[in-house]
């Protein structure tokens, strides 16, 4: 046994009373009582004794209760000299016990302070005390030595067995109260990361579509100024109101994805691809439900490129295919006609490069640039 072991207290946890159920809390109550009971039954069963001197002993076992109340709690708070001093005031009492004629409480003392000291002293003091103790029995108990070795064993076991128990218990209620501080911590993670999840649908939706209104609007209001003909005024107008009807449609939908009400992607990408001429959708692989991040960086992207195509390759034939391979899911959207995509329109309120930092934050990748037919955009995204 380590030097640590020796010196080390049994944890508050084991000590105190929390975690124990509540019929080991009322069998240790009722022990107590039966002991106090057995000792004032000891003092006025002596009948050799007067009624002031069974008075007497009776407060004193009342005191030798209060000693061992606040020896409990001295031993909780690791408090190692005011633990060693109750004790010595209890095998004080039960010498005094013993020397006055009442010999079997000082018995049950002298038992009660060899358990103790095992089950709640560390165990260099433990040792000595629990001794003295059990010693002090042995010495003045009226049994066989054999019956007599039995009992002092008994009582040494019974005390270590009750730390090993007592510390068991303290292991079990530090682990439960770690694991309920990971969880508090894991469910304030997911808070956090949810609230960064809804930031970032919020900002895509509106930041971009408000701005690309505010511009239209400020064009609108500087035709007003110089005086241009209505239809350049009205165009203006006309954009600004369709940029705004895109951003409420859009912000509808981030509302149902937040809310999980997301329709099946395949059924997404076949009614976004039918409204563009010429365009078709290829699914590969086991389909299954995707996590709402990775759904919503596929249907943004597959937007922001079908967008980036009616800009700048009007006319041009789209295809969008979408596989689902063992631990990711790819996008692929080629056109036929444009040389020179942007990472940077604005159709629907999205960037291509707000879409790239958000396909890396899920730890995936955003490719986009020109091949030998057109253009092409390809996103990666573990799930």
């Amino acid at each position: 046994m380590t030097e640590n072991a020796w010196t080390r207290w049994p944890s508050r946890e084991a000590l105190g009373r929390s975690g124990a159920t509540r019929p080991r809390r009322m069998l240790v109550w009722a022990v107590r009582l039966l002991l106090l009971a057995v000792l004032l039954w000891g003092v006025f069963s002596q009948r050799h004794v007067g009624r002031w001197e069974a008075l007497a002993a009776a407060a004193a076992i009342l005191l030798a209760g209060l000693v061992s109340w606040t020896f409990f709690r001295t031993t909780y708070e690791h408090r190692l000299v005011p633990s060693l001093a109750l004790m010595g005031v209890l095998l004080g009492i039960a010498v005094a016990a013993e020397a006055t004629g009442f010999t079997g409480p000082a018995l049950v003392i002298w038992c009660g302070c060899g358990v103790s000291a095992l089950e709640r002293l560390p165990l260099g003091a433990a040792v000595p005390v629990a001794s003295v103790a059990l010693a002090s029995y042995s010495a003045f108990t009226n049994d066989v030595w054999l019956t007599t070795a039995a009992t002092v064993a008994g009582m040494a076991l019974a005390g270590y067995v009750l730390r090993l128990d007592a510390e068991a218990r303290g292991s079990a209620q530090r682990l439960l109260a770690q694991e309920r501080a990971a969880r508090a911590a894991e469910a304030e993670s997911a808070a956090l990361a949810e609230r960064a999840r809804i930031a970032r649908e919020i900002h895509d939706v509106l930041a971009h579509s408000l701005s690309a209104q505010l511009v239209h609007l400020e064009a609108a209001r500087l035709l007003i100024e110089n005086g241009a003909d209505r239809e350049r005024i009205l165009d203006r107008v006309v954009a600004a109101r369709g940029m705004a009807r895109d951003g409420l449609a859009e912000t509808r939908q981030a509302l149902s994805a937040l809310r999980g009400e997301l329709t099946p992607l395949e059924d997404f990408l076949a009614e976004l691809v039918s409204t563009a001429d010429g365009a078709e959708v290829t699914v590969t692989g086991e389909r299954r439900p995707l996590p709402a991040e990775a759904s919503q960086a596929v249907r943004r992207v597959a937007q922001e490129a079908l967008t980036n195509v009616r800009k700048h390759a009007q006319g041009a034939k789209v295809t969008v295919r979408l596989d689902y391979s063992e631990h990711e899911v790819t996008l692929n959207v080629r056109d036929s006609g444009s040389e020179a995509g942007e990472l940077n329109g604005s159709g629907g309120g999205y960037g291509l490069l707000g879409m790239r930092e958000r396909a890396e934050l899920l730890g995936g990748s955003l490719d986009a640039g020109p091949d030998e037919e057109g253009f092409v955009v390809t996103l990666k995204v573990p799930v």
